[in-house]
């Protein structure tokens, strides 16, 4: 809980920041150190997609919960920046995308730390979790297209990823790479130059959500639950990390929520009082994870309507994915008063992860398992 409100601070200061300082002169660098963090995190996402390509008709459906989960908070989204905030619908699209990703990072370190690691509850979030993900990346795509336009380097993006994703899903986890937190962020790095440079010599503009992800996907995961014989538990936040790369992983991701508030740009509040953004701020956050309950209707004859529902409210924390639609956002120079309501929506939201949580656990208290009665805890 005490992390989720140091990242939630990190966001608000680095938008405290960005109103106060100025930060041009460096704005360069500070999205180039941006979009590093991001890479990073999204190769750490992918590294947790899992996918039985032997029991491929099963994740249909869960697709369809996550996309139609991810669907409905953005489309409250584009309503509401569209009724109160006079926004066109492209803007108001690609803007309102934030809402849609579930924090896949922090859940499931939260859910595992709650003892839920060995439930129906975790193994349905995290699919969920990433699919939702996974949707919104894939869907950035075409909101792109539609944003600037049908230009002809767009066709070769979509070219690209396309190829990117066949690849990814042929090679799913067989290549065996180092995997250390070190290691993944000279990966996303890599990344994040080698698109800079293809964008400089070819202006064909690859956005870093996507590649970094597959890359993700690609690299092996001995903790691969559809490889019990390769990993001793069941997912890896059970397994104890070194201090020092677990202090690295907390810079890079605090890291990464400073900047994104770095990178909103001047607000003219103008007339508006701070009491009505609150209020603006309170009803989005209160919209999208109303629109986030979907799953309560779905699997009626796997779970009971208690562990239904502690699966929607395990959908509710925004985080890292959500930010970077916002930081694609402003890059496409999308701003004004919105996009501060959606950067103060997703602090508000990350700042309540930990009451989400306890809902979570109280709905499904008889499922939680303690680290000290936990058979797979014990095993190694």
């Amino acid at each position: 809980m005490g992390l989720v409100i140091i990242y939630s601070f990190l966001l608000l200061g680095g938008a405290a920041a960005s109103q106060m300082l100025d930060l041009e002169p460096i704005r360069n660098t500070l999205t180039t150190i941006t979009m590093i963090c991001l890479s990073y995190i999204m190769v750490e996402v992918g590294l947790e997609f899992t996918l039985n390509k032997k029991k491929l008709k099963s994740y249909g459906w869960d697709y369809i919960v996550a996309a139609t989960a991810a669907a409905f908070p953005w489309i409250i989204c584009i309503a509401y920046f569209m009724i109160f905030f006079k926004m066109g619908l492209i803007e108001a699209s690609l803007l309102g995308r934030f809402a849609a990703p579930t924090s896949a990072g922090i859940l499931f370190t939260m859910m595992a730390a709650a003892g839920l690691g060995t439930t129906w509850l975790f193994r349905k979030a995290r699919i969920l979790a990433i699919f939702d993900d996974l949707d919104t990346i894939l869907f950035m795509i075409p909101l792109q297209i539609l944003f600037v336009g049908p230009k002809p380097h767009l066709i070769a993006v979509v070219f690209i990823m396309a190829v990117l994703l066949v690849y990814a899903y042929r090679y799913l986890h067989v290549l065996h790479w180092p995997t250390s937190t070190p290691l993944l962020l000279v990966y996303g790095s890599t990344i994040v130059f080698a698109c800079q440079i293809l964008e400089k010599t070819t202006h064909v503009a690859l956005e870093i959500l996507l590649p970094t992800f597959l890359l993700g996907c690609i690299l092996y995961n001995p903790h691969d639950p559809n490889r019990p014989s390769k990993h001793k538990h069941e997912h890896m936040y059970l397994e104890p990390e070194k201090k020092g790369t677990r202090i690295l992983d907390l810079l890079i991701k605090g890291g990464f929520m400073f900047l994104v508030g770095c990178s909103l740009p001047k607000i003219a509040l103008g007339e508006v009082p701070l009491g009505v953004i609150a209020m603006h701020v309170v009803i989005v956050t209160v919209l999208i994870n109303v629109g986030k309950c979907f799953p309560t209707f779905c699997y009626r004859k796997e779970a009971s309507f208690k562990e239904r529902m502690a699966l929607s409210v395990a959908m509710f924390p925004r985080g890292e994915v959500g930010a970077g639609v916002l930081l694609i956002s402003l890059g496409h120079g999308v701003n004004g008063l919105p996009v501060t309501i959606a950067v103060l929506s997703l602090a508000l939201n990350l700042l309540l992860t930990g009451v989400f949580i306890m809902v979570v656990i109280w709905l499904v208290k008889d499922k939680v398992v303690s680290p000290e009665t936990d058979p797979l805890h014990k095993i190694g």
